[in-house]
């Protein structure tokens, strides 16, 4: 009876992420740099606040949105960290990590033929659930912009139907962030169009030389802001996510997160609360642990004469294969072969990620040497 199955779902993939690092997952003596997962374990006092939830018998549903003390710290988080002002009541949503928020901001604002523009290479994420409410990816190639999502790229790409503009920054898989300027220019583009703007700030803690600028702060009105606890503190697991649109948007993503999950789970929504009041800053010797692998990394990739784009944030490089008369996937594979060594093929994150693999930096120095010296290793043959 597979013929009964919705067709958008049979053409859309499983992440091409996950299905190369399954693929690999099994072979022995691989180092693997190719989740972004954080390596630190979640912060203690954060673990000890979800274990006293679980005594405390803080067990049952919650308000749809969340606990109200939670929505509450998060809006100050956003006030606190990035200048921008929001409602605990009527403009937070605590979601089931990122990846839900965008799902239920997807559905609520897209419509069939209606046209998302966003940057390629770019994380899968985004594509399947856009095809899924019968809306069209417009791809934007920054590969000739430094990997940046620019005025003039976007306004080339804007037509009739333009619903939304995604903007992922820091990017992964590029690791590529925005500056403030390169914001106003954006929000002064969309000024006078309706068209809503889905920022996925998620590495927004991880931004190293530079401030982290939302830019709900130039255009809140158009702006759906998504952020969560997985890379700032670690809490991949634990799945918390954060959702912040005007009270006009909220209250209809509302309706689509309800039906869809009813509430986050209510320990870690707890352990959130700690996470975002006494654990505010949890993220800061993270970073500079990060900041010192990307800069080794950086240096090692450079000595090697690989081309790469020094990140400003997260923890990915994006490296461009030395060799142009093979793929992406191919080229991952030979080195899965021949150094056991396990990175991510660039065809992963759209077409237009071809010709490049993405290298996690989400792992100790030493797993880091290892894998940078079997990589250099395989180039030197």
């Amino acid at each position: 009876m597979e013929h009964l199955i919705n067709n958008r779902v049979k053409n859309i993939e499983i992440s091409g992420i996950r299905k190369f690092f399954n693929m690999v997952a099994d072979v022995k003596d691989m180092v693997s740099l190719t989740i972004g997962q954080p390596d630190f374990p979640t912060p203690e006092h954060v673990k000890e606040a979800g274990k006293k939830a679980i005594d405390e018998n803080i067990t049952t549903y919650t308000h749809n949105a969340g606990l109200i003390q939670l929505r509450k710290a998060a809006a100050d988080f956003y006030l606190k960290k990035y200048n921008v002002d929001y409602s605990a009541e009527h403009e937070a949503i605590i979601t089931v990590g990122a990846s839900e928020a965008i799902d239920i901001t997807f559905r609520t604002i897209l419509e069939e033929g209606c046209e998302v523009i966003i940057p390629g290479p770019v994380y899968p994420g985004y594509e399947p659930i856009i095809k899924l409410c019968g809306a069209i990816p417009v791809y934007a190639d920054i590969r000739n912009t430094q990997f940046r999502m620019t005025a003039e790229l976007i306004e080339s790409l804007i037509t009739e139907k333009t619903r939304c503009i995604v903007l992922p920054y820091p990017s992964n898989p590029t690791g590529v962030s925005l500056t403030e300027e390169e914001l106003k220019e954006i929000a002064q583009l969309l000024k006078d169009k309706e068209i809503f703007v889905l920022a996925d700030e998620i590495y927004s803690e991880l931004v190293y030389e530079q401030r982290h600028v939302s830019i709900a702060q130039f255009m809140k009105e158009k702006t759906i802001v998504i952020n969560g606890l997985s890379k700032s503190h670690s809490m991949t697991g634990w799945r918390i996510g954060m959702l912040f649109a005007p009270e006009y948007l909220s209250k209809h993503i509302l309706k689509v997160h309800q039906y869809n999950v009813t509430c986050a789970t209510s320990i870690s929504q707890i352990a959130a609360l700690e996470a975002l009041t006494a654990g505010i800053d949890d993220a800061l010797p993270m970073k500079q642990e990060y900041a010192s692998r990307r800069d080794y990394v950086f240096n090692r990739l450079q000595t090697m004469g690989l081309d790469v784009i020094k990140p400003d944030g997260a923890f990915y490089f994006f490296v461009k294969i030395p060799v142009s008369n093979i793929s992406s996937f191919d080229f991952c594979m030979e080195l899965v072969n021949e150094a056991k060594l396990a990175v991510v093929p660039g065809s992963a994150f759209s077409k237009f990620g071809e010709g490049y693999f993405r290298l996690s930096y989400a792992y100790s120095m030493d797993t880091l040497k290892e894998g940078l010296d079997r990589l250099e290793g395989y180039l030197r043959k």
